[in-house]
């Protein structure tokens, strides 16, 4: 992809755990081998979704879920639990949604595939900046009623870019990989829309 001198969503694919210490990536591993023998299912690498956003000329963001205590350059749009409900009252235990100017994705580097265009359209790139900061504030790492999966940064991820329109029938993580949670932003998107 050449550069964007008008408007374009990019959805990246990012590694779990990449660019962290040798025991966080073993905790990973660990979880998505409980998570794979609870499932019958072989083990897989995981991956968390990030966006970015161009505005038009000179105007371009990242959208990225993180904990609030790596901090960042500007106020997040949302936050949340993690854990348990009340749970953010404490720095440690809360989520940020984070759309910081500039085009480079802390953990961009370790990208094991290329980005998806997901649209060139300014209108939609307008809705997705408007519907961000409305995201449900449901508790990471909690099952959602109805969805049968997690809330996680990809659950967050894919609520916005359903509720703003993007089609994302066909869109899945890289082959060999999971990304727990991005059928329950499908889901809960949809019951909102059902709903009126």
């Amino acid at each position: 992809m050449g550069p964007v001198t008008g408007c374009a969503i990019d959805l990246y694919w990012l590694p779990v755990g990449a660019g962290t210490s040798r025991f966080q990536q073993s905790s990973l591993r660990l979880w998505e081998a409980i998570e794979a023998a609870r499932g019958r299912r072989p083990r897989v690498r995981l991956f968390h979704s990030a966006l970015k956003i161009a505005a038009g000329p000179g105007e371009s963001y990242t959208l990225e879920l993180t904990p609030v205590f790596t901090g960042g350059t500007v106020p997040p749009l949302a936050t949340g639990p993690v854990g348990f409900r009340g749970a953010d009252r404490l720095r440690l235990f809360r989520y940020q949604l984070l759309c910081q100017p500039g085009d480079r994705l802390p953990d961009e580097e370790w990208a094991t595939v290329g980005p998806t265009r997901l649209t060139e359209d300014c209108g939609v790139v307008q809705r997705v900046l408007e519907v961000a900061p409305t995201v449900p504030r449901h508790v990471w790492g909690r099952r959602v009623r109805g969805t049968g999966e997690m809330w996680t940064s990809d659950s967050v991820i894919s609520w916005v870019l359903a509720r703003s329109g993007i089609d994302l029938s066909a869109m899945s993580p890289p082959d060999g990989g999971r990304a727990p949670g991005w059928n329950a932003g499908l889901a809960v998107a949809r019951r909102e829309r059902a709903a009126g």
